[in-house]
C-alpha cells in the first residue's frame, strides 16, 4: 500500500504552523499549540480516525485564539490533500451521526475537490472556559477548503458546549476515515469524470 503521509506549513506575520498527518497511522497525537482546548480535541480526532497527527503551532494569542485556530484548519486540510495524492482506490465519502452525553452530532463529507462548510450548529453558551465557541466553525471552514471536501456538520440537539464540539470532532474524524479508506475493488479515482478536482 502507498504511504498515505502529508505535511504542511504556513508562516505569516502573525502565525507559524507546522502539521504533519498519516491517514494510516495509529491514533497517536504529539500537538503543541498552546490552545489547551483545541489540543483536546484534536487528540480526539487522531484517536477516533486512527490518524497519527503532529502540529506544531504558535500565534498572536495575546490578541485572540482567532488567526491560529484558522491557520491550523488551512494546514490540516492541505496536509490532508497531500496525504490523499489523487485519490484514486478511497471511497470518497463518510457519514457519522455520534452521541456525546446528552449531544447528538451529525456529520456527513465528500472529498470532492470543492471546498465548502455547511454548519448547522447554534451554542447556547458563548465559550468553553477561555476557549469561544464560534471559533469551531472557522477551524472547519479553513479546514473543509484547503482540503476540498464539502463538510456538512449539524446538531440535532445538545445542551453542553464541551460535549457538542466534542462529538463534532469525533464524528468528523471517524467520517473522515471512513471517506479515506481504500476499497480494494477499486482501482480508479472514484468520480465518472476521471478526476477529483
Amino acid at each position: 500500500m502507498k504511504e498515505r503521509k502529508g505535511k504542511y506549513k504556513r508562516k505569516t506575520l502573525e502565525t507559524e504552523v507546522e502539521v504533519k498527518i498519516n491517514l494510516d497511522g495509529k491514533g497517536i497525537s504529539n500537538l503543541q499549540t498552546e490552545i489547551y482546548f483545541l489540543n483536546h480535541m484534536l487528540t480526539l480526532f487522531a484517536r477516533h480516525g486512527i490518524f497519527d497527527l503532529e502540529i506544531k503551532a504558535k500565534g498572536d494569542l495575546e490578541v485572540d485564539y482567532h488567526h491560529t485556530i484558522e491557520d491550523i484548519g488551512i494546514c490540516l486540510g492541505e496536509a490532508i490533500k497531500k496525504a490523499l495524492q489523487d485519490k484514486k482506490g478511497i471511497k470518497r465519502y463518510g457519514f457519522t451521526i455520534l452521541p456525546m452525553d446528552e449531544s447528538l452530532v451529525q456529520v456527513a463529507l465528500d472529498l470532492s475537490g470543492r471546498g465548502q462548510l455547511i454548519y448547522g450548529v447554534q451554542f447556547k453558551q458563548e465559550r468553553v472556559g477561555s476557549f469561544e465557541v464560534g471559533l469551531v466553525e472557522e477551524f472547519f471552514k479553513a479546514l473543509s477548503y484547503h482540503a476540498g471536501m464539502t463538510l456538512h456538520i449539524n446538531l440535532l440537539y445538545g445542551k453542553n458546549s464541551h460535549h457538542i464540539i466534542e462529538a463534532i470532532f469525533k464524528a468528523f474524524s471517524r467520517a473522515l476515515d471512513e471517506a479515506t479508506r481504500e476499497d480494494n475493488r477499486l482501482d480508479n479515482i472514484p468520480s465518472t469524470k476521471g478526476i477529483i478536482d
